[in-house]
């Protein structure tokens, strides 16, 4: 680490160390990094015999909820008045996987009132400043692994178990897809093996993650796949639509879309896909390419959002179909971007 994350190490460990209570929050939609770096710093916290809760707008994927103390997370949709009381009456603000305080929805409010430091460890591009001590690497696979980094720098391995472990093994699977991006760097694969020697059980992660689908999950990606996937050889892209409808009659759950942006990517000639998820108020928006065309800057531009060059998500406020038709005119728009790609 650079003499920079040195010195916020340092501080970040005074924090620690003169204090008790910590709440850590996870963004709005929580994915697999969000609850694995979450959880990570809260066993690494109990393990101190300090005293976390960990906090999230929303609830998350039921492939995330087998993770060690999963069922400790105050979901703030479910909950308003505990998380609030955590909040108003704990020590010390941490934040993880996320560098804008929009990105806590309806909980943006009662962090911006509060006076608390406030602690930030992500990844992900141009950080809004909001938080006292920020830990901010955009060239880490992902904020599971910059949690590692930082927490090493603290106190070694001193306060990480097994459970700590496959948290962060969970973080860092997921946010690479399995290592499929994100995931060039020998660091990644130093930092793996360092959690599987703390007890981190790799397989029973991936197997935890992918490989407890339920029917109408399965069902549903072969319609999307058959009938909701939308092909442009002539951009190079392509893109899947996911209907209220259709979230119906398959009884659609949250998660249940993982990894689906992902699959267009791996049609020969195309370099961009995207997800389009109808809900009531807005269409969620999800973005995959390959190399060269910054999906990023794509998101922030044109739909609200944002991430990282190669994966990032936003929303359109129109109808579906004008959704759509609107996506389609900025394909012709960034063609030969795309075509280069």
């Amino acid at each position: 680490m650079d003499i920079e994350i040195k010195d916020k190490a340092a501080a970040f460990k005074q924090l620690i160390n003169q204090n008790t209570n910590f709440v850590v929050f996870g963004h709005v939609n929580p994915d697999g990094d969000a609850i694995g770096s979450t959880l990570a710093l809260y066993h690494y916290l109990k393990n101190q015999g300090k005293k976390p809760k960990v906090i999230t707008p929303n609830d998350f994927p039921d492939f995330l909820k087998w993770m060690p103390d999963a069922d400790e997370i105050i979901k703030f949709s479910e909950n308003e008045t505990e998380a609030e009381k955590h909040i108003k009456n704990t020590d010390v603000l941490i934040f993880c996987d996320f560098n804008d305080t929009k990105r806590l929805s309806k909980l943006e409010k009662l962090v911006q009132e509060s006076t608390l430091p406030k602690v930030m460890i992500d990844h992900h591009p141009q950080p809004t400043g909001f938080a006292d001590i920020e830990f901010s690497d955009t060239s880490v696979s992902s904020t599971a692994e910059l949690m590692f980094e930082v927490l090493l720098e603290l106190s070694g391995k001193k306060h990480m178990n097994n459970n700590f472990a496959d948290c962060l093994l969970t973080g860092i699977i997921t946010d690479t897809g399995v290592f499929h991006h994100n995931s060039e760097q020998p660091r990644t694969y130093e930092i793996i093996a360092e959690l599987i020697r703390l007890g981190g059980n790799k397989q029973k992660v991936i197997n935890k993650v992918y490989n407890t689908n339920t029917y109408d999950k399965l069902r549903l990606l072969g319609n999307n796949l058959l009938n909701g996937m939308h092909y442009y050889p002539e951009f190079a892209s392509a893109f899947i639509v996911l209907t209220k409808d259709d979230q119906q009659k398959f009884n659609y759950q949250v998660g249940d879309t993982e990894g689906h942006v992902n699959i267009p990517l791996s049609i020969k000639e195309v370099n961009f896909s995207a997800l389009f998820i109808e809900k009531d108020e807005y269409i969620k928006i999800s973005f995959r390419s390959n190399d060269k065309f910054d999906v990023n800057a794509f998101a922030r531009k044109y739909y609200h959002g944002g991430g990282h060059k190669n994966a990032a998500g936003g929303k359109s406020y129109k109808p579906l179909n004008k959704t759509i038709e609107n996506f389609v005119s900025l394909l012709e728009k960034h063609k030969d971007e795309l075509l280069n790609g």
